[in-house]
């Protein structure tokens, strides 16, 4: 797989901004068939830091009821991957790839 398609977008919320403040972790968005391998090894090709974890979950499809009768929305079904680094003094930039 191209490194660029096994990271597709970071996730950036408030929870995850909090996620990095005792320890350098950082939640992207990451293919369908990615393994934490690959994960690992397109961060470290990216963004040019040393990954000492990687954990990686799948999201279900939820369903949310509408106002009329019938009507049903649905959020999407993502896998998302926590990267923790090795350094402590290491940070990556988002929004810069090397």
């Amino acid at each position: 797989m191209r490194l660029y398609k096994i990271l597709k977008k970071p996730i950036v919320t408030e929870k995850t901004a909090n996620m990095g403040l005792s320890k350098p972790r950082y939640a992207f968005e990451v293919a369908p068939d990615a393994t934490k391998i690959d994960v690992k090894m397109a961060v470290k090709e990216l963004y040019g830091v040393e990954v000492a974890e990687v954990n990686i979950l799948n999201t279900r499809e939820k369903f949310k009821y509408g106002k009329k009768r019938g009507m049903q929305l649905r959020k999407r079904v993502m896998k998302k991957a926590y990267v923790t680094l090795k350094d402590a003094k290491s940070t990556i930039d988002v929004t810069i790839v090397k």
